[in-house]
């Protein structure tokens, strides 16, 4: 019996980019398509098959441990964007503010899909789904570069609504406007 069941839900890939250094800018640069190796998107800041661990995992590791990367993709939701800049009086968030990988557009609750959960394009292409990314500082200053005195509410507004961070299951290309189908882990949910 498989272990992913898929489900009704789908969405469409609204956009695509990378950060080549996030040393020197955490704004992104749009992409029309997407080829992903098993270490992510070669060009991209987050890419490969390893990383040096970060504040997300510092109950586990010390800081910069090599640990295997399931951060090579961030997932932003354009509805949940839509939402943020609501909160904060922004008629729009561009993805490059985030540094986002992929924004898709149908998938409600986009940022609480379970991990382990699969978003496969047509063409097989398939991430798996990490967890949920924890709004930080480091969009809001793209933001505020571009609205003073909005981005220091980013990381308040975005609580639920980051989105999800994943790493390449299968191989292949995404390309703007390729429907994902969301498959879900078919286990019931942990009540210790």
């Amino acid at each position: 019996m498989p272990a992913l069941a898929p489900t009704e839900y789908s969405c469409t890939v609204a956009w695509l980019g990378h950060v080549r250094s996030r040393a020197a800018s955490l704004r992104a640069k749009p992409l029309a398509s997407m080829p992903l190796s098993f270490a992510g998107y070669d060009d991209e800041d987050h890419a490969g098959l390893t990383r040096p661990s970060c504040s997300r995992v510092l109950s586990l590791y010390p800081r910069d441990t090599p640990i295997r990367n399931t951060r090579q993709i961030s997932i932003v939701s354009a509805e949940e964007l839509d939402q943020i800049g609501a909160e904060i009086g922004l008629e729009r968030i561009e993805p490059e503010w985030l540094g986002a990988s992929v924004v898709v557009r149908g998938l409600p609750d986009f940022t609480h899909i379970p991990p382990s959960a699969r978003l496969q394009a047509e063409n097989g292409t398939t991430l798996c789904v990490d967890m949920e990314n924890q709004p930080c500082v480091w969009p809001g200053k793209e933001i505020e570069i571009e609205a003073p005195g909005k981005g220091k509410l980013f990381k308040t507004a975005a609580q639920d609504r980051r989105g999800v961070t994943a790493w390449v299951e299968r191989e292949g290309t995404l390309a703007v406007g390729d429907r994902l189908n969301l498959f879900i882990p078919s286990q019931r949910a942990w009540t210790p």
